[in-house]
């Protein structure tokens, strides 16, 4: 360059600067790249689903040998089948001898060998017919006996059919074709699409109060799970929220899935306990300050593993794994003997791990020039920004660590998305997940889900009873 006049020189430099500057923005983008390459269920929120036969799976701890043989162990309840006590019994009586072929018609009884055979009878519908008779008073008006419920029109399926269908469509994920199709071979009773879905939608509108009181008691939880999830209606994309506990769940459908769609939902604003989710903004503690919060450490142990994958040199996220992963376990190990929290001395040493893991991570990891920063980055300032939400289950043993909860009472939805595909309409949607709310409730309270439904399609449905 010293052969140059200042005008060359000056552009050399510009282009050189220049140059420089792409070569940064390729590799940055050459990063991103390789981090969505690498994005699996390990490290990020897709599901095992879509990890795809090209991702490998960890190893498991080799383990020594037990000493214990394969199957059920002494002790554990079985599911042989049991004798019955009183059988409807069938007698075989031998015709001849299996030896010389000697009539044994008045031969003397040698014993019995019993074979018990479980199993159903033939499914087939039958026909009730209710006959209301009229009666004339005297004063000269004539009177009918009252139809019972379900036997309002001249000729109708009865209750056990509509509980059936619902089951089906809603429980077993069946699409409504086939579920007519299967009734039909079943039962012998030809149902059409359009009464399944009829029945369906019948059945949400009898159990819109019980939803209602079952928002209502998950607004008096100590411990609220909520999430979403994105849905199909239609063709076009929805988001499917639920709030829940281990004894409740609700379903709340809207096109948004920030928090005018949490605020519409009508659980989170006036909920007062300890709410477990996700880091999403719609909730943010600002939004809801009544709550105590608690952020999944399912979320965030992914975080961490896809921010050691992105810079093996660098140690703390080990050591933040580490860290967290033992408070874990001795939050379990509290709750097994009975305690209502962590030995201080313990609690005291685990979290000074992973505050010096967060702080060597902030270290390493330094700001950026401009408003965008890495993944890693945003990580460590959420977790040094929200530290009391992320700890919260290591000083609340009744918070869970994870948000898991929340994720199976998802699950169902995107189940049917898989089977049956997305739903027609909204209306028909917000009936199926009324009703999948109320098994989902039921079931959690150890009632049968047949049950539950025979009650709502008679109108008085089962309802989850008040807390202690």
């Amino acid at each position: 360059m010293s052969g140059l006049d200042d005008a060359s020189r000056e552009d050399l430099l510009a282009l050189i600067g220049l140059q420089q500057r792409v070569i940064d923005e390729l590799r940055a983008e050459v990063a991103e790249l390789k981090r969505r390459v690498a994005m699996n269920s390990s490290n990020s929120s897709k599901p095992p689903s879509l990890d795809g036969p090209g991702v490998a799976r960890k190893a498991r701890t080799p383990r020594g040998k037990s000493g214990r043989r394969p199957g059920k162990q002494p002790g554990t309840p079985g599911t042989t089948l049991r004798w019955a006590a009183d059988p409807q019994v069938v007698d075989h009586v031998p015709a001849s001898c299996g030896g010389c072929g000697s009539d044994l018609s008045g031969a003397p009884d040698a014993g019995v060998v019993r074979r018990q055979v479980v199993d159903v009878p033939e499914v087939c519908a039958f026909t009730v017919e209710h006959r209301l008779h009229k009666r004339r008073c005297g004063c000269g008006r004539t009177t009918t006996a009252p139809a019972p419920y379900g036997a309002d029109a001249p000729v109708q399926y009865g209750p056990n059919l509509r509980a059936l269908a619902c089951y089906l469509v809603v429980f077993q994920h069946v699409p409504a074709e086939r579920a007519a199709l299967l009734i039909a071979d079943v039962t012998g009773a030809r149902v059409s699409t359009g009464w399944i879905a009829r029945t369906v939608a019948r059945t949400a509108g009898l159990l819109a109060d019980t939803e209602a009181f079952i928002k209502t008691l998950l607004t008096l939880a100590h411990v609220l799970h909520v999430d979403e999830t994105s849905t199909s209606i239609a063709g076009n994309t929805q988001w499917l929220h639920v709030a829940c506990t281990d004894t409740l769940t609700a379903y709340h459908l809207h096109p948004s899935r920030g928090l005018k769609a949490v605020e519409s939902f009508g659980v989170l604003p006036v909920f007062a306990g300890t709410v477990a989710h996700d880091s999403l903004a719609q909730y943010r503690p600002e939004n809801f300050p009544l709550s105590r919060h608690a952020l999944c450490g399912a979320h965030i142990i992914r975080e961490l593993t896809a921010a050691a994958e992105a810079d093996p040199g660098q140690i703390w996220p080990g050591q933040a794994l580490f860290a967290l992963t033992s408070l874990n376990t001795q939050a379990h190990r509290a709750r097994k003997r009975g305690e209502v929290f962590i030995a201080p001395s313990i609690t005291a040493f685990y979290t000074h791990l992973w505050d010096q893991a967060v702080l060597v991570g902030l270290a390493n990891n330094p700001r950026a020039p401009g408003r965008e920063q890495s993944k890693t980055r945003n990580l460590l300032e959420r977790l040094t920004r929200r530290r009391a939400e992320v700890l919260r289950f290591s000083v609340d043993l009744t918070c869970p660590f994870t948000n898991n909860q929340g994720e199976r009472d998802l699950r169902p939805a995107k189940t049917q998305l898989k089977i049956s595909g997305c739903h027609r309409s909204a209306t028909g949607a917000q009936a199926w997940l009324t009703i999948r709310g109320y098994l989902s409730t039921a079931r959690k309270h150890g009632v049968g889900v047949m049950a539950a439904l025979r009650d709502a399609v008679t109108a008085t449905p089962w309802t989850p009873p008040l807390p202690a």
